[in-house]
């Protein structure tokens, strides 16, 4: 598997690389793009077997037939994580933010609140607000350098108003794997507050060695309040197609998100249920087993080029391919530090604070792109904030 070849994304309508100069001030022609998630990796060739053959036939029309797509959702689930997963219980979204979205018309009313153990993706956040309703953040605390649940604080901070709660399963930013008994709380949260559980599991397949993800669907007694979110586009580097799997046991919740759908005209779109189908088979998982050992060793090259950095750190990155940066004992502003990367540094990343209370004072890194790069980022870093003692 190549991930070493540096692919220039310059000019082909790529957000992560033609739109970090208006948002970052960081220009592309000698800075390194290093925030929104995607990789600048190709995906593997089984999906690209698939657009191909389809380019080739030259026709392009409504999309039919969802069964071999379903199956093979079956298989990924099963083989991958132990999860049997009826095929009746998949319902097919325009990607997961807005399945999210979806999520919160369905379950929640306009002034009803969804929970958010925070940091967190900060799409959430803003689709939740974007709908009406508000958002109750429940800060994660942070013990043996990584994030944890804070259950003894998160009483205080209900408001009664609260209908859902959304779970990054494995969690963005922080790149936590929670456990099995961190699942169960959250579970007994969501039953205690009568709460529908939404669990995103997007970043399910990106798990170092060493750690294994827990799909929350095999944590007993929460059929009839999950939803499990899971797609393609971050295993395989294919967020372009838009295509997301809203996996819902109960069939009383299912139908609810069923009828939505079903009123706002939506159906997938036939190049993301090819690419989808061919992502998830055995080449498809030999090509991601490949994938994670890379960004392993650029986890370890961006740690040993930032280990004689005074008072910065990075979360042990257990899962995703975003390692998450503290500056918060610089004694710098958050402006200051996003400076240094921008200017100084030439780096294009995403702002601790955007991920909602808890993120101030860090920085969020995209890995996922050659070595070469990740090594030349943490020389960059060393020499921006190297007068800091």
């Amino acid at each position: 598997m190549d991930f070493d070849t540096v692919i220039d994304r310059r000019g082909t309508h790529c957000a992560k690389w033609d739109l970090m100069e208006p948002l970052y001030g960081v220009n592309p022609g000698d800075g390194i793009a290093m925030w929104v998630a995607d990789m600048d990796f190709r995906a593997p060739p089984c999906v690209r077997r698939a657009v191909e053959s389809m380019a080739a036939h030259g026709i392009f029309g409504y999309w039919g037939g969802d069964a071999e797509y379903l199956d093979a959702i079956r298989w990924w689930m099963e083989t991958r994580h132990g999860w049997t997963v009826d095929p009746d219980w998949v319902l097919t979204t325009h990607g997961i933010v807005n399945a999210v979205g979806l999520a919160v018309d369905v379950w929640t009313e306009p002034g009803e609140a969804v929970v958010l153990f925070t940091p967190v993706y900060h799409a959430f956040a803003r689709v939740i607000r974007a709908a009406g309703r508000a958002v109750t953040e429940l800060p994660l605390a942070i013990e043996g350098g990584r994030h944890v649940l804070d259950w003894d604080a998160y009483g205080a901070r209900m408001t009664g108003r609260e209908r859902m709660v959304i779970l990054c399963s494995p969690h963005n930013p922080g790149g936590r794997v929670w456990t099995r008994a961190e699942l169960e709380a959250v579970g007994e949260f969501a039953r205690a507050h009568d709460l529908v559980l939404v669990s995103d599991e997007i970043h399910h397949d990106l798990v170092m060695p060493g750690h294994r993800h827990l799909p929350t669907a095999l944590i007993p007694g929460l059929e009839d309040r999950l939803v499990v979110m899971t797609a393609t586009t971050k295993t395989f580097n294919i967020a372009g197609m838009h295509t997301g799997n809203v996996i819902i046991p109960d069939p009383g919740l299912r139908a609810r998100f069923a009828a939505r759908l079903g009123a706002l005209g939506l159906s997938p779109n036939s190049f993301g249920m090819a690419m989808a189908t061919a992502a998830y088979s055995p080449e498809g998982a030999e090509w991601v087993d490949a994938l994670c050992r890379y960004l392993d060793g650029n986890r370890r090259a961006l740690e040993a080029g930032l280990a004689d950095l005074p008072g910065v750190r990075s979360m042990p990155l257990e899962a995703t391919y975003l390692a998450w940066l503290d500056f918060s004992r610089l004694g710098m502003s958050e402006a200051e530090v996003a400076r240094r990367f921008a200017q100084g540094a030439r780096i294009a990343a995403n702002l601790g604070s955007s991920f909602g209370t808890g993120g101030e004072g860090w920085m969020r890194l995209n890995l996922a792109t050659p070595r070469v790069r990740v090594e030349e980022a943490a020389r960059r870093l060393r020499a921006a904030f190297g007068d800091v003692q």
